[in-house]
């Protein structure tokens, strides 16, 4: 920028010069008879005609430094500012960044979290639906008649299911198994028409162990009898009625021999 500002200046001096050094001839030239003595009869003052221009130069190129001098400051003051700013905006950037990463750091935290609240509202959902467990059945499908005698003893499956809350009976095996650990409640309701031979019978099992049975025998007519139990069973426990030998058990479509159990509370 001082080159800049230079050269014009230096262009300014060298013409002013060059026009000075023209007009130095004529201010040289005396009229005739005027050549020792002025108007007046004086003698003419020499320095009267001495050329000034020395003197200008000097006063433009002190005004050139003095300008020079100006034009430094005020480009350091610039220079200054710049990197002021310059600075500022490198703090600015940091900010943004920062500000950035934060929030990506927020959102892998929220995504997280989120997870982590899905898999929790998964677990009480399936902790609700294990803590309701509930079914109740009827022997026969469908039709009448008796099942049994047979030699040993049999287990019962119940095929009519009217409540199955938590799928934890089975109706192809008759057999159900405790979702959840807790105390659980249990009845079964028997009959069959009365036999000189063959009485009605069956027994709550758990896990292999007879817990309650219900007998009933009577030589005409129709006969039933009931029981019921509450049981403490872990998880993958199994309890089914077990029809005992050389009884016989009956049901029809008013649905007389049922089992059912449901879920007290969880332990």
């Amino acid at each position: 920028m001082e080159m800049t500002m230079f050269i014009p200046l230096l262009l300014m001096i060298c013409s002013f010069s060059t026009a000075q050094l023209q007009e130095e001839p004529d201010n040289k030239t005396i009229p005739h008879g005027k050549q020792t003595e002025s108007r007046g009869g004086e003698p003419a003052n020499a320095s009267d005609h001495q050329p000034a221009y020395p003197q200008d130069i000097h006063a433009v190129l002190r005004e050139m430094s003095a300008l020079l001098a100006e034009q430094r400051v005020e480009m350091n003051h610039l220079k200054r500012d710049n990197e002021a700013q310059a600075a500022k905006l490198e703090g600015q950037t940091t900010v943004v960044d920062n500000l950035k990463q934060e929030i990506s750091q927020l959102q892998r935290d929220n995504e997280a979290q989120k997870a982590t609240l899905m898999t929790e509202v998964d677990n009480l959902k399936q902790q609700l639906q294990a803590k309701q467990v509930a079914f109740s059945a009827s022997l026969l499908a469908s039709g009448k008649g008796h099942l049994g005698p047979f030699n040993t003893h049999t287990p019962l499956v119940f095929r009519r299911v009217v409540t199955n809350i938590g799928n934890a009976y089975n109706p192809n095996t008759g057999f159900f198994i405790a979702p959840v650990r807790g105390a659980y409640h249990f009845e079964f309701y028997i009959g069959a028409h009365g036999h000189n031979s063959y009485p009605s019978a069956a027994v709550l099992v758990k896990n292999g162990e007879h817990i309650f049975a219900a007998w009933e025998h009577q030589s005409n007519g129709y006969g039933s009898s009931a029981n019921g139990a509450t049981l403490l069973l872990e998880v993958g426990d199994v309890v089914f009625l077990r029809l005992y030998q050389n009884t016989r058990i009956y049901d029809d479509g008013d649905h007389q021999s049922t089992f059912s159990g449901h879920l007290l509370f969880t332990m």
